[in-house]
């Protein structure tokens, strides 16, 4: 005589519990993701500031002046010499790029958050190399005189 075959396989308990487990694991990473990728995305800005920089050095040995690089020959506005979104090789964007008061000797360049990224702050590079970033869009304070933050 043989003894009963004990049924193989979970119980819905079991089931329930490893559901919930992944579900916590899950309410945990999802926001340390989001996160991540926001960095990402303003790294990625903040290269793209850097390019643009080097193309308005360019401009500059070209013409003697930093004038005239916006659209339309302007000196504020989106660039004429470079791309107006970042990042420049995917989409979506999720900065527009500007130039701010360039005249012949200074200029800043701002990369403005959109899409997804809106509400991180706006970042900026001027012509001396000072790098800002307003971090709670409330205007740029001396502790924001920094990309590291």
């Amino acid at each position: 005589m043989g003894y009963p075959r004990k049924e193989q396989g979970f119980t819905l308990i079991e089931l329930l519990i490893v559901v919930a487990i992944i579900g916590i694991v899950a309410a945990i990473a999802y926001p340390s993701y989001q996160e991540y990728a926001e960095r990402t995305r303003r790294v990625d800005a903040q290269g793209v500031l850097m390019e643009m920089a080097a193309a308005m050095e360019r401009y500059y040995a070209s013409n003697n002046s930093y004038e005239g690089a916006a659209d339309g020959g302007s000196d504020t506005g989106s660039p004429a010499i470079f791309a107006d979104e970042a990042p420049l090789e995917s989409n979506p964007k999720y900065y527009d790029l500007t130039i701010e008061a360039a005249d012949a000797m200074t200029y800043t360049l701002r990369a403005t958050p959109k899409g997804i990224q809106a509400g991180d702050g706006r970042l900026e590079l001027d012509s001396t190399g000072v790098r800002r970033w307003d971090s709670d869009d409330d205007g740029f304070e001396a502790s924001e005189n920094t990309w590291d933050q």
